[in-house]
């Protein structure tokens, strides 16, 4: 009896043993067939471009996306290898560092995420390795390629990438080529960052080349949100004297400090839009100045601490209303500097001068302004009327900046505008409009009128509401002056975001050959494709080329310098 249970139990023991080394080798060869399979059979590649720009002074900047996409009912695997190319780049001495990283699941580049490197630090070249082993999550993977710049990066180069191979633990995979057409990158510069300076946010850019040749960027210095007025917000300028490819240190030009016994959080100076004159050493800055805060009845709160928390717009409600005083409505404030930008004088207050008790609100249009051929000089200026409407106008001066007077009001439901002169003389005013938001559907466009007698009269512009779409945002308009065979010519450039609908995005640049008739799409050049606030301001640098500040995707003040053959030669 004994006998048998053992050879019971040892029969039992040999089953076992055969049953597990069925399983073992079953899984083994279930594992060997999907290590040998094709690599596609586990997981899709695909790349793609965006056109933003690759900027200097900012660490890393995103310039192919690799996006690998597991499939579900497959083991994971880590990817071990990737190479990638940079080819199509015009110059790989404006590279200074290549960097690679995944960011799981998020197939954007994003300000705040945390990305985690994938290798080490590369030198440029034509093709590069980078080596890690990073587990991929079922579904979608994004690896990005990112380059730092070299300080001395020339700005009218650009930038391309590729992968050429990737291997997941053993396996590699021929990356297939893109199947839209390659993007080339334009290298910018970040003028200021998130964070720069211990600021938070820069925003509202202003762009004027003066007579010397100096570029003068100018925005407004959030320094403790992105939020607008009422806050703590100063009015900055940036110096370039290379033509944009290096900046000065930032300094300051308007900022009121603890007036009036208030905190500096309740004595905001915004929006602001600077004025070269042309034929005077005199440069200008205009800002709106908010004191205190005003109750949504109109009533100036008094007691105002460094502890509270009271704001208000001066656009919304009634955050400014009729009369001068600082109680009352909000100021119209300017700074001079008759030194090349260097040094800013004391802030003159022209509200009394040029308001109309009436308005609830007379304030700069951010930007620039202009010198016409008579020698007066033009603010692009707007405010809210009477009745609370909104509406846009001019403010010029015929002595160099004495004396300011206030034009009548162009049109209503309108705010930030940009002012050039026509060949003919008279002015044109392209203005956002807010309807756009709501009621004018399909028919979405900026406002634009002209005025041959200073803004006494306004006329309606032909392609008023119909050329020139708008997600509702700031645009920048700017004449520019050159010579082509000895013959001198002029075109009119036009920036926005180049949208019907928010959010704002694909910043985009537009050249007019006839005074604003028309805007031939085949002259469009897009800057930036990605999500920004949208502001932008241009500017001439010289005969052959133009500048461009704007609100990009990529740093809060973003520069550009374009060639001006890349945009009339197509």
């Amino acid at each position: 009896m004994h006998s048998n249970n053992l050879l019971i139990k040892t029969l039992q023991k040999n089953m076992i043993k055969k049953t597990v080394n069925k399983l073992i080798l079953s899984v083994f060869a279930g594992f060997m067939i999907l290590s040998c399979s094709k690599t596609d059979d586990f997981v899709k590649v695909s790349l793609h471009q965006m056109q933003i720009p690759i900027l200097k002074f900012k660490k890393n900047n995103p310039v192919l996306q690799i996006k690998m996409v597991t499939l579900e009912d497959t083991l994971l695997h880590n990817v071990t290898s990737i190479t990638v190319s940079t080819e199509g780049t015009e110059d790989l001495t404006d590279i200074k560092t290549v960097r690679l990283f995944y960011l799981g699941k998020d197939s954007l580049w994003i300000r705040n995420s945390k990305p985690v490197q994938f290798g080490a630090d590369e030198i440029p070249s034509g093709s590069i390795t980078f080596k890690g082993n990073q587990r991929l999550d079922t579904g979608k993977n994004f690896f990005w390629l990112s380059y730092e710049l070299a300080d001395n990066a020339n700005l009218h180069h650009k930038v391309d990438a590729g992968c050429e191979k990737i291997i997941f633990s053993g396996n590699t995979y021929a990356v297939p080529e893109i199947k839209n057409p390659p993007v080339k990158q334009r290298i910018g510069v970040a003028v200021r960052k998130h964070m720069d300076d211990y600021v938070h946010t820069y925003r509202i850019p202003g762009l004027s080349t003066t007579n010397k040749g100096t570029l003068l960027a100018i925005y407004d210095i959030r320094r403790e949100s992105s939020r607008d007025l009422q806050g703590d917000i100063d009015i900055g300028v940036s110096r370039s004297t290379d033509g944009g490819n290096t900046w000065e240190p930032m300094r300051i030009a308007l900022d009121m400090e603890e007036w009036g016994n208030l905190p500096q959080k309740f004595n905001g100076v915004s929006d602001a839009c600077i004025l070269v004159d042309k034929n005077s050493e005199n440069i200008f800055i205009a800002g709106l100045w908010m004191h205190g805060v005003l109750d949504t009845t109109g009533k100036w709160i008094e007691g105002l601490t460094e502890e509270s928390d009271e704001w208000e717009h001066q656009w919304r409600r009634k955050g400014s209303q009729p009369g001068f005083g600082i109680k009352q409505t909000s100021q119209f404030v300017i700074s001079k500097s008759v030194d090349d930008g260097k040094t800013w004088g004391v802030p003159v207050n022209l509200t009394r001068m040029c308001k109309k008790r009436e308005w609830w609100l007379w304030a700069p249009a951010p930007g620039r302004g202009i010198t016409l051929d008579d020698h007066t000089i033009v603010f692009p200026t707007q405010g809210r009327d009477a009745e609370g409407r909104t509406f846009s106008n001019i403010t010029y001066s015929s002595d160099e900046g004495v004396n300011w007077k206030t034009s009548d009001i162009a049109y209503h439901n309108t705010t930030e505008c940009a002012v050039v002169q026509l060949t003919d003389g008279s002015l044109m005013l392209n203005m956002r409009d807010n309807r756009n938001r709501t009621t004018k559907g399909e028919n979405n466009g900026r406002a634009i009128a002209t005025t041959k007698d200073m803004g006494e009269t306004w006329s309606e512009h032909p392609t008023s509401h119909s050329a020139l779409k708008e997600p509702v945002c700031m645009a920048s308009l700017h004449k520019h002056e050159y010579a082509e065979n000895g013959e001198k010519k002029s075109i009119l450039l036009f920036l926005n975001p180049n949208i019907q609908k928010r959010p704002r995005r694909k910043t985009t640049i537009k050249v007019s050959f006839d005074d604003g008739m028309t805007w031939p799409e085949k002259y469009w050049l897009l800057l930036d494709e990605g999500y920004n606030r949208g502001y932008s301001c241009l500017t001439s640098i010289d005969e052959n080329t133009i500048g461009i500040l704007y609100e990009g995707s990529q740093a809060d003040m973003t520069f550009e310098s374009i060639p001006l053959d890349e945009l009339i030669q197509k």
